[in-house]
């Protein structure tokens, strides 16, 4: 059986596992005044989007996901021919729009397949799944990277799917953003009210960088660390303490947003990496996507892996 695997462009993946897995990405489209551009993960296009005047007012960048119509037509114009079988993987419907709109989309889609198979010679019948990753960014990540790994191995699509939803509610997202203010005025625009005004100043006046958790779609502080350089190592000592734990993925994954040279320079860094391959565990490193850059700002760092619990319980 023919199984494909789709991701929007907010899940943050290397670029050359996206190529290598075949990973479909459902694009997100992203307007900042009268600058418009359809992320679909590439990194200069994203940098080069996100700078001068378009820069300075990313906070008010208007994001707006694949309609139900263009998954629609993702499917019957390309995906049914394809596969047999997809696994449709996506931001948490808390953050991102995309989950309800390709299960609308999954309904007329099983209702259209058929005489579209059939012209090409194919009667056989066509499934999809949407899965909701309950996460965001790298954590998105985990569950697309698990869907390849089990694919890979031959597992049939009910056992699949049946280790995706488990595993989605077991992946934490941990994330630390550079920027307070900017984040607060993204989360503002966007009615969000989990960061103040005031706590964001006195943040800012003080140096103090949360590090923020996403589990089964909730999102919120878990940790306030002087200095961002020492939240990200702090974020980099809880990786290592759930890996020496034992994960219930091979796999780990970190997103920025910018260079990742940078990233690999920050202090606990290189202990992760030989903790993870001390004990196999895969790591994947991207850049962050744009839709997450304009929602969290440049700098922002995001690290994700699944187990039993998180790692400030």
């Amino acid at each position: 059986m023919r199984i494909g695997i789709i991701a929007d462009s907010a899940c943050d993946l290397p670029g050359d596992f996206i190529e290598r897995e075949q990973i479909t990405i459902l694009p997100v489209t992203v307007q900042i005044g009268q600058a418009v551009l359809a992320d679909v993960r590439n990194e200069q296009a994203t940098m080069n989007f996100l700078s001068g005047e378009t820069a300075a007012r990313a906070f008010e960048a208007e994001t707006t996901p694949y309609t139900v119509q263009q998954v629609h037509d993702l499917f019957l114009g390309k995906l049914v021919h394809d596969y047999d079988y997809v696994f449709c993987i996506t931001t948490t419907r808390t953050r991102s729009g995309i989950y309800d709109n390709a299960v609308q989309a999954s309904y007329s889609i099983l209702n259209d397949y058929k005489p579209i198979r059939a012209a090409s010679g194919n009667n056989t019948p066509f499934m999809l799944r949407v899965i909701d990753s309950q996460n965001v960014f790298a954590g998105v990540a985990i569950p697309v990277i698990e869907a390849a790994r089990l694919r890979a191995a031959g597992e049939t699509p009910p056992k699949i799917r049946a280790r995706l939803e488990s595993l989605a509610s077991h992946t934490h997202g941990y994330m630390v953003p550079p920027d307070l203010h900017y984040l607060r005025n993204r989360i503002k625009k966007r009615g969000d009210k989990s960061v103040s005004f005031l706590s964001a100043a006195l943040g800012t006046a003080l140096d103090i960088k949360p590090i923020l958790h996403c589990n089964q779609g909730e999102t919120g502080p878990v940790a306030k660390i002087k200095g961002f350089a020492n939240a990200c190592e702090k974020m980099f000592d809880v990786g290592i303490q759930r890996v020496r734990g034992g994960l219930l993925s091979p796999s780990l994954a970190l997103s920025f947003g910018g260079d990742l040279e940078d990233m690999r320079k920050m202090p606990g860094y290189q202990r992760l990496r030989d903790t993870c391959a001390e004990h196999k565990i895969d790591v994947y490193e991207s850049f962050m996507g744009l839709s997450g850059l304009v929602n969290v700002g440049k700098g922002a760092l995001v690290l994700a892996f699944a187990s039993e619990t998180g790692g400030f319980d």
